[in-house]
């Protein structure tokens, strides 16, 4: 069986991590999170005094760049590959609200995106993969054999997540949440390097009325036709 490429692409908070792990299991790919490793950056950032709530820091941030070693860890448990920044699990760490407040500023550096795009190609060489972010069909793989783009309304985007940080103990409220997806959505469809936008051979998934199961067996019937094509 031909192995193929599969960038997901898509807003903030629509599920696409969990359908490319879904997608990746049941194919036996290789599964990456690209937005696991913005924002591992922005975290690094934030620990060290590159960014706050009213000050970036770009020149240090850029110039710390190769001091940043990133990598992902299977975790046989979880079934899924974790986050390592520096050599330290920082999975928990970067699915807060504080990270997420700071992880599009963070992407729209152009030598941050161009690191990190460079490891993600590196990543993607032997196809078998399923990779999700901003910019994996346009930028990383413009070449993917299947192209998904996933949407959802940002009220709906924003239950989703704040369910998701309550049912982890996080102290947020729901207008935060809602503010953090649509500044998110402002910030990466604006940026100037690699904007946030659908690929021209991209199939758009809008899911605000889908659920896992169902949004899964859309893009795997998507993924079967190219593959035994």
């Amino acid at each position: 069986m031909k192995k193929i490429t599969i960038a997901i692409d898509g807003f903030s908070s629509t599920g696409k991590s969990t359908l490319a792990k879904q997608l990746a299991k049941h194919l036996g790919y290789v599964y990456v999170d690209t937005g696991a490793m913005y924002r591992a950056v922005a975290l690094f950032a934030m620990q060290n005094n590159c960014i706050g709530i009213e000050f970036l820091d770009k020149a240090k941030l850029i110039d710390s760049l190769p001091f940043i070693k990133l990598y992902f860890k299977f975790n046989p448990e979880l079934g899924f590959a974790e986050m390592y920044l520096n050599d330290v699990n920082v999975e928990t760490e970067i699915r807060t609200l504080e990270v997420s407040s700071f992880v599009s500023t963070v992407a729209a550096i152009s030598e941050v995106r161009s690191k990190l795009v460079e490891q993600q190609q590196e990543m993607g060489r032997e196809k078998g993969i399923v990779m999700d972010g901003r910019d994996i069909g346009t930028v990383v793989f413009p070449n993917a054999e299947l192209k998904i783009f996933m949407t959802a309304g940002a009220d709906t985007r924003a239950q989703r997540r704040f369910d998701e940080l309550q049912a982890k103990g996080d102290s947020v409220s729901y207008e935060e949440v809602l503010k953090n997806v649509v500044d998110r959505d402002y910030v990466d469809t604006h940026r100037e390097d690699s904007p946030l936008v659908i690929a021209e051979d991209a199939i758009e998934v809008d899911n605000s009325y889908l659920d896992r199961k169902e949004q899964f067996d859309v893009v795997l019937e998507l993924a079967n036709e190219v593959i035994n094509s």
